[in-house]
């Protein structure tokens, strides 16, 4: 059996995401998709609250399964017996840190290699910093998230935003 594990913080998990969890479906006969518990970025959403936003989001999709992990990806990778690590490539950008974290993952264990996965073009310019961003400033996010992300994220910028004039 080919199995896989797409990790992420998926603060939150978005359309292209998704997408790459529906592409990488098509290959591989399990994903494993991993939602970090302690990232090194300052998450909107409790780890408990990311791992049930994925959980919804990807309900419908065949072959996924949804785990948290902590520390390494490699470990993680290993400890389940999994030898491939899908990363998602936007764009150019993206390309020369998620390459240096492959080397280093390599390094780490030879037995995890990493496979990238471009999104759809739609989704090509899609980030969850961006998302936030336009739902700090009162955007449309229907063409970015799904509705219960839509809703996770509007009430909690909505209690930021209280809290923030609340002296």
């Amino acid at each position: 059996m080919k199995r896989a594990i797409y990790p992420g913080t998926f603060d939150p998990i978005t359309f292209g995401h998704i997408d790459i969890v529906k592409r990488a479906s098509f290959i591989f006969d399990e994903i494993i998709v991993a939602v970090v518990k302690k990232p090194f970025k300052n998450e909107l959403f409790s780890y408990k609250e990311r791992l049930n936003l994925v959980r919804k989001v990807t309900r419908g999709i065949d072959r996924i399964k949804v785990e948290g992990f902590g520390g390494l990806v490699v470990d993680f990778a290993v400890k389940n017996d999994i030898n491939v690590i899908i990363r998602g490539l936007r764009m150019i950008s993206d390309f020369e840190y998620e390459f240096q974290m492959a080397l280093t993952n390599r390094k780490l264990s030879s037995y995890v290699e990493t496979i990238f996965l471009m999104p759809h073009a739609d989704y090509s310019y899609l980030s969850s910093r961006l998302v936030k961003e336009i739902a700090s400033l009162g955007g449309n996010l229907n063409d970015f998230l799904p509705k219960v992300c839509i809703d996770a994220l509007n009430k909690k910028i909505g209690k930021r935003h209280r809290n923030k004039h609340n002296y």
